[in-house]
């Protein structure tokens, strides 16, 4: 029989949501998921400080993590829009991202600098990211030149790509950033769960746990998600 596979995603781990996603890490422990890929911001915004310098035992925590079998992964710099694209790219960004849509607009020089600085912090943090997930899911050509030249793999929305292949494997996750997302995302995240073939990529943010409704369609996709195997991105692209 084909093995069926949860790879489960904490995105936007960084120190303002510090100890909700501790808290999410080990609700997600209780549902038997063993591995997850967390999502790492290196100098969150609006402080800007390299992780170590906003939060060392966050810091702790995500290499006591990755030792434990868990992923950490680079989820941009700052997380955060650095400038205005052009229309219609500012209308896409938008929806994808709103405010987080960090590499929209920036040329190919803005763009290299913002990700090699991310992956210097996290490797000065003794954390090795071999991938990289664009806040919002909004990516460059740029970008992804880059992505290519300095990662093992990078993950949009419609699956996950390396040097020399790409995955098809959808994300279901929930929108809180406009109020259709709030109301719809989650019988799409139910659908989808009960949807996936082999892989079920499963999107979690700790703006999530803001809503009880959100909270009980990631409790009814972890539901549907019960007897695959939990894996890592790291580990799905080995």
């Amino acid at each position: 029989m084909t093995d069926r596979l949860l790879a489960v995603a904490l995105h936007d781990v960084e120190p303002r949501w510090a100890d909700r996603c501790r808290d999410i890490r080990a609700w997600l422990g209780e549902w038997g998921v063993g591995r997850v890929s967390l999502l790492v911001i290196p100098a969150p915004a609006p402080d800007g400080r390299p992780l170590a310098e906003q939060d060392p035992a966050l810091v702790a925590w995500l290499r006591e993590r990755a030792a434990a079998g868990d992923t950490v992964a680079q989820h941009g710099l700052a997380h955060e829009r650095a400038c205005e694209s052009r229309w219609p790219r500012s209308t896409l960004a938008q929806w994808q991202g709103g405010a987080a849509a960090e590499f929209p607009g920036l040329d190919g020089a803005e763009t290299i600098a913002r990700v090699r600085t991310g992956r210097d912090i996290l490797r000065a943090c003794g954390l090795e990211p071999y991938g990289f997930v664009a806040p919002g899911y909004a990516y460059t050509p740029e970008l992804r030149a880059e992505l290519q030249r300095t990662f093992a793999w990078s993950a949009d929305v419609w699956g996950l790509s390396t040097r020399c292949r790409r995955l098809h494997m959808p994300a279901v996750g929930l929108g809180v950033s406009t109020a259709s997302k709030r109301a719809l995302s989650p019988r799409f995240v139910r659908t989808g769960a009960r949807l996936a073939r082999r892989v079920l990529r499963l999107d979690v943010h700790p703006a999530d746990f803001d809503s009880p409704g959100h909270v009980r369609a990631l409790e009814a996709a972890l539901a549907a998600a019960s007897g695959r195997r939990p894996i890592t991105y790291d580990e799905l692209v080995a």
